[in-house]
Formats: C-alpha cells, sequence, structure tokens
C-alpha cells in the first residue's frame, strides 16, 4: 500500500478562555508567532467568565500542531480542551457505510426482500449455487484482508488500528470502480488460520483482496488461497505495486528510447513488493534484473533461509553481481527502490547507465530525492503525492477488480496484470509523454475503464474467465 505522505492541513483547536486573565489577541499572537495561520473562528459557548471557541488553524505538518498546542498551554487563562486535525475529523464514525438499493416502504416490500419472499430465492441458490452471482451482492464485494501486520510504514500496529486503512480503501474501490468492498480486520497472526477465515468467509465474496499482511507470511498466504478458492485472491501490495511501476516503466524506456528487454534493472528492498515487482519485469521480458537488499546482492549458489529469496537467487542476477548496491549500480539503466530512505546516493546515480531512470518508492523519505537525484536523473518517480509521477496502487486494483467481477473470473493470471500495466501506461498518449508526466492521474477516469477492458480480455484469453459474453455491461459501475 502507498505509504504516508506530507503536506499542509487545518486543525480546529477548541479553547476555553478566561475573559480575566488573558485576551483574544493575545491568543491570536501567540498562535501567529508559533507559526499558525488562523482561518476560522467559532464561539461555541459564552458566559460572564469564560468563553467557547474553536479556531481553525492551517498548520504544516503534526509536529507544528504540537508546537501550537504547547504554546497555548503556556497562556495563563487559557484550557484546550480538545484538537481535532481535519483528518481526524473525516474518521469520526468511520468512513463507509452501508445502504439499501430500494426502500422498504410497506408490508408487501418487506415480504419481498424478507420472508416469507426471500425463501424462493435461498432455494434457487440452494439447487443452483452458481445464482449468487445474479441474486446477491456476491457479484460486486470484494473483501479487503488484512491482519495490520504491515500496515503503511507503520509496521505491525494491529487489526484495529488497520481499519482506517482498509476503510480507505474500500471508498476507493466505490469511487473509482463501482465495487462494494468491506474490511476483514482479523485479530490473527497465524497463517492457516487466516487461510482457514479467509475461506469460510469467501461465499459472500466476488473476490479477495489482501492487504498489509507481512513477509514471507504474505506468499503463502495468498498462494494457498488462490488455489483453494474459485475466486480472484489478489495481494495490492504486491502486485498492484508491480503493475503499476510496469507501467510507469513502459513509458520511461520509451521516453528515453531504450527497449525494456535489454534493460540493467537494480532493485533495492526484496520482500513482498519486490520479489512481485521483479516478476513482473520477468514475464515483461526482462533478463538482468539484480535484487538487493540489507546484506547485499541476492546471488545464486548462496544459501538463503528465505524460500523465497531461493527463489530470486534462482532466477535472476544472470552474471552473478555481487556485493552492496554500490557496487551493483554501475552501468543500471533503472533503479527501483522498495527499501527505505537515503538508500541510493547521487554518486550511485551519476555511475548508472545513460539517461538514467529512478523509481524511488519508499514513503514518506524516499531512496532519493528528486531534488538531490535531479542533475543525474533523466526520468523520476516516488511514491508520494507531493511529486511528479506518483506511482499508486490506485491505478491499478479497482480497474482489475471491475474486470475480474464483470467476467467472472476464477483468479487473476500473470498475462492480465501484464495487461492491466499496458492498459494504464496507454493511458498517457504520445503528446502528454515527458520526463514529468510518465504515469496518469489517480483521478484519471479513463484509467478504471481501460484496466478493465484489457483485463478481461485477457481472462477470456487465459481461459478463466467464467462469463461468456465479454461485452457485457457493468450496470453497477454507472448506478
Amino acid at each position: 500500500m502507498a505509504g504516508l505522505n506530507g503536506g499542509g492541513t487545518s486543525v480546529i483547536v477548541r479553547l476555553e478562555i478566561h475573559k480575566e486573565l488573558v485576551t483574544f489577541g493575545k491568543i491570536a499572537t501567540a498562535i501567529g508567532e508559533a507559526g499558525g495561520d488562523i482561518v476560522a473562528i467559532d464561539v461555541t459557548r459564552a458566559s460572564k467568565t469564560t468563553t467557547t471557541r474553536d479556531i481553525t488553524v492551517k498548520v504544516s505538518d503534526p509536529e507544528h500542531t504540537e508546537s501550537i498546542t504547547k504554546v497555548l498551554k503556556d497562556i495563563p487563562g487559557v484550557r484546550i480542551i480538545n484538537v481535532s486535525d481535519q483528518t481526524f475529523l473525516m474518521h469520526l464514525g468511520g468512513k463507509i457505510e452501508v445502504t439499501p438499493k430500494m426502500p422498504i416502504k410497506n408490508r408487501d416490500d418487506l415480504s419481498r426482500v424478507y420472508t416469507p419472499g426471500v425463501a424462493r430465492v435461498c432455494m434457487a441458490i440452494h439447487e443452483d449455487p452458481s445464482k449468487a452471482h445474479s441474486l446477491t451482492i456476491k457479484r460486486n464485494t470484494v473483501a479487503v484482508v488484512s491482519d495490520g501486520t504491515a500496515v503503511l510504514g507503520l509496521g505491525n500496529i494491529g487489526p484495529e488500528a488497520a481499519m482506517p486503512v482498509m476503510e480507505g480503501k474500500a471508498m476507493l474501490f466505490k469511487q473509482m470502480a463501482g465495487v462494494d468492498a468491506f474490511p476483514i480486520c482479523l485479530d490473527t497472526q497465524d497463517t492457516e488460520e487466516i487461510i482457514r477465515t479467509v475461506k469460510a468467509i469467501a461465499p459472500a465474496f466476488g473476490g479477495i483482496n489482501l492487504e498489509d499482511i507481512s513477509s514471507p507470511r504474505c506468499f503463502e498466504i495468498e498462494e494457498r488461497l488462490i488455489n483453494e478458492l474459485d475466486i480472484p485472491v489478489f495481494h495490492d501490495d504486491q502486485h498492484g505495486t508491480a503493475v503499476v511501476i510496469l507501467a510507469g516503466l513502459l513509458n520511461a524506456v520509451k521516453l528515453v528510447g531504450k527497449n525494456l528487454e535489454d534493460c540493467k534493472v537494480v532493485i533495492t528492498g526484496i520482500g513482498a513488493a519486490g520479489i512481485a515487482c521483479t516478476k513482473m519485469l520477468l514475464a515483461a521480458g526482462v533478463t538482468n534484473v539484480i535484487g538487493v537488499d540489507r546484506q547485499g546482492a541476492i546471488v545464486r549458489g548462496e544459501s538463503y533461509t528465505n524460500s523465497a529469496w531461493e527463489w530470486y537467487a534462482a532466477n535472476t542476477n544472470p552474471f552473478l553481481q555481487r556485493g552492496l548496491l554500490s557496487d551493483v549500480i554501475p552501468g543500471a539503466d533503472i533503479f527501483i527502490g522498495l527499501s527505505g530512505p537515503g538508500v541510493l546516493k547521487a554518486d550511485d546515480v551519476k555511475r548508472m547507465g545513460t539517461d538514467p531512470i529512478v523509481f524511488a518508492m519508499a514513503n514518506p523519505t524516499p531512496e532519493i530525492t528528486p531534488e538531490e537525484a535531479e542533475p543525474y536523473v533523466r526520468v523520476m518517480a516516488t511514491g508520494r503525492s507531493d511529486y511528479p509521477n506518483q506511482i499508486n496502487n490506485v491505478l491499478c486494483f479497482p480497474g482489475i477488480f471491475r474486470g475480474v467481477l464483470d467476467c467472472r473470473a476464477s483468479r487473476i493470471t500473470q498475462e492480465m496484470k501484464l495487461a492491466a500495466a499496458k492498459a494504464i501506461a496507454s493511458v498517457v498518449n504520445e503528446e502528454e509523454l515527458n520526463e514529468y508526466y510518465i504515469i496518469p492521474s489517480v483521478f484519471n477516469t479513463a484509467v478504471v475503464e481501460k484496466v478493465r477492458e484489457a483485463v478481461m480480455e485477457a481472462a477470456y484469453e487465459s481461459g478463466v474467465a467464467r462469463r461468456r459474453n465479454q461485452r457485457e455491461t457493468h450496470d453497477a459501475h454507472h448506478e
């Protein structure tokens, strides 16, 4: 999942002010001297001795909020009742809800949607389970499943703390693609229990989106569920990231006049996303991929306790390059960072091949900042929204799931993921393509439809689509 981004916001500070001890002018001056910009003042309560006011203040980041709060606490006659920023206010009561498609206005309506009329529908599904796709929400519903072990850049923070992220994902599913998604945060980190639980809830859903599950457990969980369920299972942290990175690379190499198949690619951070990205590149025809982790380059012939790294060693680094990042980066055409801040140095970029392409994906601080890389790099992308060329999974998962639901695919194949990457890249036309625009905006409305069509086409070619009419409309998306 895309990580945390910086950026200005505003907070609402509710103050109880003792009129005899302090003037509002003194409070406003203190906020201003702390760098805050007051944009609104609302009086919520007043008495002879005190007044309660909501002061909306524009701030740069959470630390700035804390410094303003500290200044206010030190003013005699001021009591801070509450501090709320816009982000917290948006989360009050959660961000999603369930609404009926039709009102129940009378007993006749009630008898049709519930008892006794619904019994006929239940029996129809009992006699032919495939009718669940047409007679229930299954046809348009995705479970967003997490155990809270790898949430954003926050790590293992647990299922309750993961809920705001999964709710946000459900919002994006609905707004971008008309898919009804629901957050399922599990209070277990046991691989077998997660697999068993997801299988148990699967009848209600048309697809499973795994999210923020730590590596290497996520590999087995996904693989087992793919093999043991008859609906698509997609670990977005792996494959969503890989799809969007490939989409950006397809346009980046076109811009610099290189063939992706001929490029030397160095990847740092060989976890879930790094391995999935490598598999996507290999499927796209790249032959020279070198994976680097903290211990250095992963090389065939070495022994690794991580089984995923054993596969990686056997299938990458054909020239058996060894050493740290600085040892293997010379001559590289492409650098992809899925690791941590400051990993790539300006001197490393200088020693890359001509017209180097750098995708520094670590959030909130990339492996190298665009400011540091700019003198030496030809094309730069990050995971942040405040720089050009943001690599964001939102470009991928809504369209992929819209497509697989509409054609009732049983799984998501590598061909479908490649098709999605090419579809995303195609949204940027030849006239628009430049160093600062290699990937479309997440708000580009053409993305979902292009990805949907490409995924459906690939699903039929792969033999995993179960709905015969490939061009069938998806009314739910337009409701």
